[in-house]
């Protein structure tokens, strides 16, 4: 299995400037009055103002300078992936950042030859990361390498945003089932191939997705990317960040949008968030529902001493796995926690057909407990036949999933009982989950609105979730 353990905050900064013999002097193109246009990376050495940052629990030794193995000239960029187990880093990532800036505005691509050790997988590769605000970042994922050298491109979205570009490289990479290896990459340089073609942006993997919100409430434009064909005939995908995107909304009094696709609702009605990157139209779009002015939960009121919190402003919440494991292929629900009005945190699901939220690290002892309270909102007209079911699961005495051990109980909630648009309270009392045979390794609170037949349709799909906790009277 490999490692893909990546943490993005600075931890070590290295300064290229202590590694004897790698770093050249300041190119002849610099002018202070205005940000170089040096297109040069690593060409048998580092071009001037080039520093290395690894990232925090990456091998901070991960990069070296080789004069043995090197693609042309005199000398290659090393990379050692460290093995499962490593003390000396779980897996090799760094920036190549030139701190004062570079003008990058006359290429359309940023090339390298590279080879490794061994056939492998790169995580992540790219540009544009330099531990700042990262606003023009450009990430390769999943790129394949071989024991040959190889030439790659990672094309630039819009070459006229990089007038003062700090991240020169980036990349972080883990082991190959448990294994390290080694990458070598050389001429790594900013080039105007003229062989960019065909530019494909999207955004929300060019969905076209519909949401329903409220006034104050906050949404993001996310899953933003961009294809290209290349001169190998190849269409290459890679992530990009939202500042390359110029995005527009129908309808400001309703939604509106930044430069970095963060919508605010401020109005009742619809609008239609869509972007376009360097003058192309982006595939996808969000169109937001916004329903007014939002009524939150009521406010618990019970004694923290006698609650144990999974989700709630008003306790402090035990640690949770997440909200929304999705279990494929059968779960269809979307959403989770993240959705905040007027500072309220809350739980969105649509398309619910069933969902858990986990709590396994630890799972929690509710054996003193003795209801389970939880806050339900459903965000349409409910119909004869529709349910919502309630389920617990226990992990049993060895604490994990499967062995034998786990128990389950559910209490079902039909149409008589629920109501739209307004919140539904439930106190369920914790005997009333028929079938939970201990309740000392809860670990899963799930919300079912399908039956299992009729490849598990929803009956309910729209729901907010608040305040959800044990407690005892």
């Amino acid at each position: 299995m490999k490692t893909n353990k990546l943490n993005f905050a600075l931890l070590t900064v290295f300064a290229l400037g202590v590694l004897s013999g790698c770093e050249r002097g300041l190119s002849e193109d610099a002018d202070f009055a205005k940000f170089p246009k040096n297109p040069n990376v690593f060409i048998d050495g580092f071009s001037g103002g080039l520093q290395y940052f690894p990232f925090a629990g990456s091998k901070l030794d991960a990069f070296t300078v080789d004069t043995q193995t090197k693609y042309s000239g005199s000398a290659s960029m090393r990379l050692d992936v460290p093995n499962v187990g490593d003390p000396t880093g779980t897996y090799a990532g760094a920036i190549f950042p030139d701190m004062n800036g570079r003008n990058l505005t006359e290429f359309d691509a940023l090339t390298f030859w590279a080879k490794a050790s061994q056939g492998a997988t790169i995580n992540e590769i790219g540009f544009g990361n330099d531990f700042g605000e990262n606003r023009f970042m450009v990430t390769l994922n999943n790129m394949r390498i071989s024991t040959t050298w190889t030439k790659y491109t990672i094309a630039i979205p819009d070459p006229s945003r990089l007038t003062a570009e700090k991240g020169m490289f980036w990349y972080a990479e883990g082991a190959e089932n448990n294994n390290g290896y080694t990458i070598w990459i050389d001429e790594l340089k900013y080039e105007k191939l003229g062989t960019v073609a065909q530019p494909r942006p999207a955004i929300l993997n060019g969905e076209d997705r519909v949401q329903q919100s409220f006034i104050g409430a906050s949404a993001t434009v996310t899953d933003l990317t961009q294809t290209f064909n290349l001169v190998s005939g190849v269409d290459q995908t890679v992530t990009v960040a939202p500042a390359y995107f110029t995005f527009s909304t129908t309808n400001p009094d309703v939604a509106r949008v930044n430069e970095m696709g963060v919508v605010s609702i401020v109005g009742t009605g619809t609008a239609k968030i869509t972007a376009t990157l360097n003058g192309v139209r982006a595939k996808g779009s969000l169109t937001i529902q916004s329903l007014g002015a939002f009524v939150p939960a009521p406010v618990p009121n019970r004694n923290p001493a006698n609650v144990i919190s999974v989700f709630s402003d008003a306790y402090t919440n035990i640690p949770v796995d997440f909200y929304n494991g999705f279990f494929a292929p059968f779960q269809t629900t979307l959403g989770g926690a993240g959705l905040v009005i007027n500072g309220d945190n809350l739980i969105q699901y649509t398309n619910l057909n069933f969902v858990a939220t986990e709590f396994k690290n630890p799972t929690v002892n509710a054996s003193q407990m003795t209801h389970l309270h939880v806050d339900l909102q459903i965000r349409e007209a409910i119909d004869p036949g529709d349910f919502i079911s309630v389920q617990l699961g226990d992990f049993g005495a060895n604490a994990v999933f499967g062995g034998g051990d786990d128990s389950s109980g559910t209490v079902k909630f039909t149409s008589a009982s629920l109501s739209s648009n307004q919140w539904i309270s439930l106190d369920i009392p914790l005997a009333s989950f028929t079938g939970l045979t201990s309740r000392n390794n809860l670990a899963q609170i799930f919300f079912i609105s399908a039956d299992g037949t009729s490849n598990n349709v929803p009956t309910i799909s729209t729901i907010l979730v608040d305040n959800m906790y044990f407690y005892k009277n």
